[in-house]
């Protein structure tokens, strides 16, 4: 069986064709998380008129010299102040407050005293000491906020004060997973055998598609029965765009998900790439909808899944597609176990200003082992090229936690 690179596997994946994307309007309390699908650009300059940073007095610099002033009476925040500053004279202004007419500074209260109906300079403050120009927080016509923005709490605090109630997002795609074999066991299932195990694939996936942005059709296990696993994929492709599976992709004579998946009418873009783990993979799609089969390991989906089933979601989402890659230096030798493209867990630390990595605590075994993916690890990625690679070393790292 031949095998594409892994670089050609993510090449094809990027040229996915999913389809336009479409919107759905959604209340500001509940865009948080969204994927944004318009700029939001500001109607008006914030502020629109000048305004007080600080409780204090608006007055004329230049009167600063004259040494006393007199106090025209206060300007609370939100009034609709009509008085001019005039040579002389001041208004108590408050924070937030529109800058009076004439006044081009404020000095602030602990920088005078009050004397009946004047204050007396004790500090003076330079032209426009405290004064929020027009604009200053954004102009009209700026993009404040670009689409294909996740919205988190700033953006949220900015369109509220946009005063935007509904705002445009990208729907959510609609990603089914479900595990196949025998051998599994669902979350709460009675074990018969104790050669049984309990499954975590499509529950480690759910949470990791939920993450990226997909709203879940969890499936469950299906035993590995043709009959029952075609159903379930007719089923996954009739009510989502992305289907997930783990198991029955290998040569086995119980991996029936790689022959069925063709008969389900779904052309196959390609089965088998040059990784470890999951060199199984296969990715396939009837219509507008794609079927991405990964191994049963434990270790091999989650890896497979962070590298094909995020990238097609963020695909849908309008987002960029390339997973984040970040330089690090070996902390201690890498022994290469093969000539393809490895993904090992690895734990990744900033010590003076440089990314450095290392496998401390990580065991060395199957590609079972989904703990090596705890405490924050991420993935070192080595080239089919590459052999043995030495402490100090640089190499490429996913940080699985950037995701």
């Amino acid at each position: 069986m031949s095998f594409i690179s892994y670089e050609a596997s993510q090449n094809m994946l990027h040229l996915l064709h999913v389809g336009t994307l479409r919107y759905e309007n959604v209340f500001l309390s509940d865009a948080l998380g969204r994927i944004l699908y318009e700029d939001i650009v500001a109607a008006e300059s914030s502020p629109e008129f000048p305004t007080s940073a600080m409780d204090g007095y608006a007055i004329i610099a230049d009167d600063q010299e004259l040494g006393r002033l007199e106090i025209l009476g206060d300007n609370p925040a939100g009034s609709d102040e009509t008085r001019t500053v005039t040579t002389g004279c001041c208004i108590k202004t408050f924070t937030g407050s529109m800058m009076p007419e004439g006044a081009d500074t404020l000095i602030q209260i602990e920088n005078v005293t009050v004397a009946g109906n004047e204050i007396i300079i004790d500090r003076a403050v330079k032209n426009g000491s405290s004064v929020r120009p027009i604009g200053e927080s954004y102009k009209s016509g700026d993009i404040l906020i670009a689409k294909g923005t996740k919205l988190s709490f700033a953006e949220i605090g900015v369109m509220a004060g946009l005063n935007k109630v509904m705002i445009k997002v990208v729907i959510k795609p609609r990603v089914a997973v479900l595990s196949t074999g025998s051998e599994i066991l669902d979350l709460a299932e009675a074990a018969l055998t104790s050669s049984q195990i309990r499954s975590s694939n499509n529950y480690t996936i759910e949470a990791m598609a939920k993450m990226a942005g997909a709203d879940i059709v969890q499936l469950g296990v299906v035993k590995d029965d043709k009959v029952s696993i075609m159903e379930s994929f007719e089923n996954a492709l009739g009510s989502a765009d992305i289907v997930i599976s783990t198991g029955g992709v290998s040569v086995g004579d119980y991996d029936f998900v790689k022959d069925i998946v063709p008969r389900l009418g779904a052309e196959v873009i390609y089965k088998g790439v040059n990784i470890k783990p999951g060199q199984h993979i296969m990715l396939a799609q009837r219509e507008n909808k794609f079927i991405l089969a990964l191994p049963g390991f434990a270790y091999s989906s989650t890896v497979t899944a962070l590298l094909y089933a995020v990238p097609l979601i963020y695909r849908y989402l309008g987002m960029d597609a390339d997973l984040p890659v970040i330089e690090a230096r070996l902390s201690e030798n890498f022994y290469k176990k093969s000539r393809k493209t490895e993904f090992t867990a690895c734990n990744l630390l900033l010590e003076d200003g440089t990314y450095k990595v290392d496998f401390k605590d990580k065991k060395s075994g199957t590609s079972a082992i989904l703990t090596n993916l705890l405490n924050g690890s991420a993935l070192m990625i080595s080239g089919e090229e590459d052999g043995d690679l030495e402490e100090g070393m640089l190499v490429h790292v996913i940080p699985i936690e950037k995701l």
